[in-house]
Parts: structure tokens; sequence; C-alpha cells
């Protein structure tokens, strides 16, 4: 079985894949809340129980692959697999899916690319070919462009729903707190009301928005790919959206890992 975490500023997505004949299935998948000082130790001591729950034993894991866009936590889950599992986990970043063949980028400065970008680029394109566009939502709502050459292009990264909407909570003093959730109406009947229609159509303007901007420097509409934990309440509303994927970044861990091993 092969171990994939995808480690958000926000929250962690664990995933456990087990190939079978071929093809293969995800046997268990958690989403847990990010705690940027977590030790390797500590990581075992959240990752153990999961598995144990899920009926998956700890010596049924031979692989795992990493996604992180915190550098602390990055060596946190490289020396926690090394630790349980006596195995060198794969790091995603654009030089390793590059040297995998999976990464193209036309960027001037390809190390700053996100990990979880370039996972979410390597998903989209072996599962949706390309031109393709991601749209990633979480803590901050990212937006990657993959070309008709498969090569990824730049994008757009701005704050996420959560984050936004923390922000009007926190400034706005006649503003109580109110959850992300579905609204019927764009017209707000009470102030709870306007403020989810605010924080959730507003989202799904903003994305409507941008990626047409970009179809019209594309010069074409393409299949937009969206994923994120906040994928099953924005990703339906908006118009450009054609496929929901909320495992593609483990989607993307999971192809560089098999390509490294089948390189090896």
């Amino acid at each position: 079985m092969l171990l994939l975490v995808d480690v958000g500023n926000t929250q962690t997505v664990i995933g456990v894949y087990e190939a079978a004949g071929g093809s293969g299935e995800y046997r268990a998948k958690w989403r847990i809340s990010t705690n940027k000082v977590d030790t390797a130790d500590d990581l075992c001591a959240k990752l153990m129980p999961l598995l144990h729950a899920a009926g998956i034993g700890v010596d049924a894991i031979r692989r795992a692959a990493i996604a992180s866009v915190v550098p602390f936590l990055t060596v946190s889950w490289q020396h926690a697999i090394a630790k349980t599992w006596g195995i060198e986990a794969i790091v995603c970043t654009a030089s390793a899916a590059t040297a995998a063949g999976l990464f193209e980028a036309d960027y001037p400065r390809p190390s700053e690319i996100g990990s979880d970008r370039v996972s979410d680029a390597i998903a989209a394109r072996e599962l949706f070919g390309r031109p393709v566009v991601v749209v990633d939502f979480g803590t901050a709502t990212n937006i990657e462009v993959i070309d008709g050459a498969g090569r990824f292009v730049g994008g757009v990264i701005a704050p996420g729903i959560t984050t936004g909407s923390q922000a009007l909570f926190q400034n706005a003093t006649q503003i109580a707190v109110t959850g992300v959730g579905v609204v019927d109406s764009v017209i707000g009947k009470s102030t709870a009301e306007a403020v989810k229609s605010g924080v959730v159509f507003g989202e799904v303007g903003r994305v409507d928005g941008l990626v047409e901007r970009i179809f019209e420097e594309m010069g074409g509409a393409c299949p937009v790919v969206a994923t994120g934990g906040l994928v099953h309440t924005i990703g339906g509303l908006c118009r450009h959206i054609t496929n929901i994927c909320p495992e593609l970044t483990l989607d993307g861990l999971r192809i560089l890992s098999e390509h490294v091993e089948g390189q090896e």
C-alpha cells in the first residue's frame, strides 16, 4: 500500500492507496488539522490510531509520498515515515516531478511553485488531458494553468473562502461568525443569510471571473477541475468547473510515486 500525505497550512489530507491488478482504490482517507510544530513522534501518535481504526496493518505500507507547504512538517513527516517503515518518502517538488517526466514549467523560477500545485498539475494533466485548469479550494484558492503542450504556465493565488470570511468576522464588529454553507438565494433576508451569500457566491463569482479571464489569455476554453476541502460547497456552483475531484492532490502524489518506482 502507498501512504500519501498532503500537508496544507490549515488541514492535512492523508490517504492510503492499494493497487490491485493494475487498478487500485483508496482504502482510507482522513482530513486532520495541521499543527505546524508537530514532531515525528507527534505525527506517529496521530497516524497509528487512524490506520488501526481502518483495519490497515502497519506493515502493509511499502511506499510513501508527501506534498507539503510547511517546511518543518515536511521534515517531520519524512522522519516519521522513516522511523515507522524504514523507507524514504518521495517529496513532491517541481524538480522531482520534472525528473520523473511528469512536469514541465514555462515559469521563470519553478522552485517557487508549491508542492500542492505541482501535484495538482501532475494529476490534472494525466487524468484530464491538456490544456486544463485546476481550482484548488483551500486556505488559499489556487488556480493552476496547464497549456496545450502540457506545461505549467502559471496561475492565481487568492485568499481562500475561509481565510477571507475570518477577516470579515474579525474586523466587522456587528457581524457574527457564520459558517460556510449552502445558501438558497443570493439575496439574503437576514444578516446571517447575507453574510453566507456574500462568502459563498462571492467566491463563486471570483472563480468564474478569473477562469473567464484565463480562457481569454489562453485563447479558448478547456476542462476545469476543482479540488480542495471546500470543493463540494463551492465547486458545483461555478459555471466553468467541469469536473470535481476531491482526491486530485493525492492522485498527483500517487502518480509521481508510481513513476519514480517504475524508473528505479
